[in-house]
């Protein structure tokens, strides 16, 4: 995500689905972590299938009780304990819990690893997660680079350099397997060349749980250990040069894109017209393609207006490109969408949806990046349209005020009064 962020496409469709890929991987891995005793140590006296059932057992156990903790234990104890105004002993309760858990699922006979993710997965469902991410922000830097440390320790040089032939022939075909695999399954959801791009290249490299596999592997002899070398130097090498790579998913993403019409005879409907937007000044930003969306959209459109339409719905993106009208599926809550949409070039924001939360941090990005643009949002309550204007907003139109005129104007031309209004 630190790499989507940097190259300004984090609110992207290709890096969601990655972060989507990456989540869910992260998710399955408790599969593996749960069979891997039973797979590679469990072929005892009573077999294999009893092994894996009793092992499969324990991790739903394990999980359920997880669950449990997370719904009715997790909440009250940090509920008390932020009572106290505490900020060391709630931080030092959310380490205890986190410990905990996991000791737990190694008490039962299950990975420590599966227990510190599970944990982690407990906690993230109370009211104090953001605290709680707050508190630990400064320790994951510093435990990822640990992580990264022992994977190193963990390669033998000598073997690596013996080897460098399989471990390159490894790296590339993992990268480019995965990085085909991904891109051809965004294509099939319908994602554009670049978007499939950006998605293939960055999850083209092993993922780090992995490694944490490989590692509680060795006492199984299922490989020499010359070729484990080989493996988990090969997966570092994908880490490492993914960050290198993903620098090109743009101008290639762009350059399939480009010559996809030539090669198919079709062009690439779900492609963001990105030189379009590029093109575009003085021109309306308008944020969501409700119904007051698409009437302002046609509105500025019949007086020649240019406008982009930001948006969060994939389907309306799909059928805006079709139209031919500019837009992003995009969030507008993220800092790089408004120099993706031109911001500093346009005239007019406009915020069509009533959601205070979504559009305050938004006013503010536009206001960086553009003081004198014309923002106009909508609400629902005159309290909210107060504090939207005092934030930078031009004009806040109510819906409340809007809904009482229309209700006096109907009413009135009920009684042929319309010239009075």
């Amino acid at each position: 995500m630190k790499l989507y962020q940097d190259m300004g496409v984090s609110a992207s469709s290709g890096a969601r689905m990655a972060l989507g890929v990456a989540i869910f991987q992260d998710i399955f891995i408790i599969v593996f972590l749960v069979l891997l005793p039973g797979l590679f140590l469990g072929r005892g006296e009573n077999g294999l299938g009893p092994m894996l059932a009793i092992t499969l057992g324990k991790g739903v156990a394990f999980v359920a009780i997880a669950i449990a903790l997370a719904r009715y234990v997790i909440p009250r104890l940090l509920h008390a304990v932020a009572a106290t105004r505490s900020r060391e002993l709630f931080t030092l309760t959310v380490v205890g819990l986190c410990l905990g858990v996991a000791f737990l699922a190694a008490l039962m006979d299950l990975s420590l690893v599966l227990g510190a993710f599970v944990a982690g997965l407990a906690v993230s469902e109370c009211i104090y997660k953001h605290r709680i991410l707050s508190d630990i922000a400064p320790l994951k830097d510093l435990f990822l680079t640990i992580f990264f440390v022992s994977v190193g320790l963990g390669i033998d040089l000598g073997v690596a350099v013996q080897e460098w032939q399989l471990i390159l022939v490894i790296a590339t075909g993992l990268i480019v397997g995965k990085a085909l695999l991904i891109g051809g399954i965004a294509r099939f959801m319908g994602l554009s060349w670049r978007a499939a791009t950006i998605a293939a290249i960055g999850l083209g490299s092993a993922g780090e749980f992995s490694l944490v596999l490989l590692a509680k592997t060795p006492e199984a002899a299922v490989w020499p250990d010359g070729t484990r070398q080989a493996l988990m130097a090969a997966m570092a090498l994908s880490m490492a040069a993914v960050p290198v790579l993903i620098r090109f998913a743009k101008p290639v993403g762009g350059w399939l894109e480009s010559h996809t019409q030539k090669w198919m005879g079709v062009p690439s409907v779900a492609a963001i017209p990105s030189q379009r937007v590029k093109e575009l000044e003085n021109h309306a930003i308008i944020c969501g393609y409700g119904p007051v969306g698409r009437d302002l959209a046609s509105a500025l459109a019949d007086h020649g207006i240019p406008s982009l339409v930001i948006e969060l719905n994939a389907d309306t993106v799909h059928q805006l490109h079709e139209e031919k009208q500019p837009a992003l599926f995009a969030d507008s809550r993220q800092q790089e969408v408004w120099d993706l949409a031109g911001v500093q070039r346009a005239r007019l924001v406009a915020f069509t949806f009533p959601a205070t939360m979504e559009i305050a941090p938004a006013i503010q990005f536009v206001r960086e990046r553009n003081p004198s643009i014309a923002i106009l949002v909508r609400t629902k309550f005159s309290s909210e349209a107060d504090k939207l204007v005092s934030m930078g907003a031009d004009l806040a139109i109510l819906d409340e005020a809007e809904s009482g005129r229309a209700v006096v104007r109907q009413a009135l031309g009920a009684f042929n009064m319309t010239n009075e209004i």
